[in-house]
């Protein structure tokens, strides 16, 4: 971890300037409007929403929260991490990465059996992340590219886990599906 980064939860005076660290990653407001739906919402998880705090500065955020698997037998909460941010000048410089490995963590000691997310397949992969479609996953959206559609296994995860990802009504209604360009 990069010297002087701290991560941890999320505090409610954080909030505010989560959202401007949300829309200065993302470049527009959007992302910050879905994760106020979310907080709102009952698939929201406070204790898996983290900060990145360096030299006493919010840089990045990290959040899961709680979504079904559409299987072929019942439905199955899963998670979902989204969004990752990072404000553009602390990129590349290990934040999300750190951010990353410590929700992966939080999320290992939950009974969800997997963490879905769509993002770089350059990316993830590093944190135990592999495409979905090959292991019987399917994406919520076809705006969503397929080798962006990927999943972590988590320790409660059964090979007859399979079936459609179905997101909260927030990605939806905030038009949070598909990679943003």
């Amino acid at each position: 971890m990069r010297t002087g980064l701290r991560i941890r939860p999320e505090a409610e005076d954080d909030v505010p300037a989560l959202a401007d660290l949300m829309t200065e990653a993302f470049g527009d407001p959007t992302v910050a409007q879905l994760v106020a739906s979310l907080r709102q919402s009952s698939w929201w998880v406070g204790d898996l929403s983290s900060v990145a705090v360096l030299d006493g500065r919010l840089v990045g955020y990290l959040l899961f929260t709680q979504a079904l698997l559409d299987a072929p037998d019942r439905l199955v909460e899963v998670l979902v991490l989204s969004p990752l941010a990072v404000v553009p000048d602390q990129q590349r410089a290990g934040i999300g990465s750190s951010l990353v490995r410590s929700g992966l963590a939080l999320t290992s000691q939950r009974p969800e059996p997997l963490v879905f997310l769509e993002g770089a397949p350059g990316y993830y992969p590093r944190f135990g992340f592999e495409p979905a479609g090959p292991l019987g996953f399917l994406r919520p959206s076809p705006r969503i590219p397929e080798a962006a559609f990927m999943v972590a296994r988590q320790k409660l995860y059964k090979p007859s886990m399979t079936g459609t990802l179905v997101y909260p009504d927030a990605f939806w209604r905030h038009d949070c599906v598909g990679l943003r360009p």
